[in-house]
């Protein structure tokens, strides 16, 4: 059973569409990476899988055992949030609190979760730094530990490179490679189709109505797959 499936789904606001007929489905343990313009609704699609954002007609739902509450999350950062004045500890820590039950103090087994995603991503070093003091590479590792906090099985992350220069990029996305590769279900949005094609097993481009939907083999023979050619060195310079 998928652990997650869009069928006949449109989203939109006040009215318009800007994604119509969507559907595609993602297992337990693949890798699935969403292109597309800017505009073409992966935002959208985004807020609707995490919920919060309602289809206009359609569904979205969650089998093989998984809540929507236990997808963890990776969004963008801004300029506000890079500067955010709390520790490494803290900010990861706050990835437990993923049910809307607002406890005073953390219980000991969430201070352990916390730690223990540290140690996984090799950050457990930095968890008394503040936040605003790292690198770019290093708050998006921190962020990835805080999204891996509330992950039982799925991760959702919304460019995670964005920003960072070739060689931290590169070691982001091994890493999510990694998580992957240990059974956690990845569905990545990028601009970048190059690591899309390199890295995920499935490939979902979007528009108003999808491109493609289906397994990346499949897709780089399509006119828009052919696209990842254009780069120099093509995907091998990821």
């Amino acid at each position: 059973m998928p652990q997650l499936s869009c069928k006949d789904v449109t989203l939109g606001y006040d009215g318009r569409a800007v994604i119509e007929n969507l559907n595609f489905e993602v297992n337990a343990g693949e890798y699935l990476c969403i292109v597309g313009e800017n505009g073409a609704g992966k935002s959208t699609l985004i807020k609707a899988l995490l919920g919060l954002k309602a289809p206009m007609a359609g569904k979205i739902t969650f089998g093989d055992g998984l809540k929507q509450t236990q997808i963890g999350y990776l969004p963008q950062q801004t300029p506000v949030q890079r500067d955010f004045p709390a520790s490494v500890r803290e900010i990861v820590r706050t990835g437990c609190l993923t049910e809307g039950r607002a406890r005073p103090f953390y219980t000991p087994a969430q201070k352990a979760h916390a730690e223990e995603r540290m140690r996984r991503l090799g950050i457990d070093g930095l968890a008394n730094r503040c936040y605003r003091e790292l690198s770019g590479g290093q708050q998006q590792r921190v962020l990835l530990a805080r999204a891996l906090c509330a992950a039982e099985r799925m991760l959702l992350l919304d460019e995670p490179v964005a920003g960072l220069d070739p060689k931290v990029s590169r070691e982001m996305y091994e890493l999510i490679e990694q998580l992957n590769q240990s059974g956690m279900t990845v569905i990545m949005v990028s601009h970048d189709i190059p690591a899309a094609v390199k890295y995920a097993s499935h490939i979902l481009h979007v528009s108003r109505t999808p491109l493609f939907f289906g397994r990346k083999e499949d897709y780089i023979e399509t006119d828009s797959g052919k696209l990842f050619a254009s780069v120099p060195g093509g995907v091998e310079d990821v």
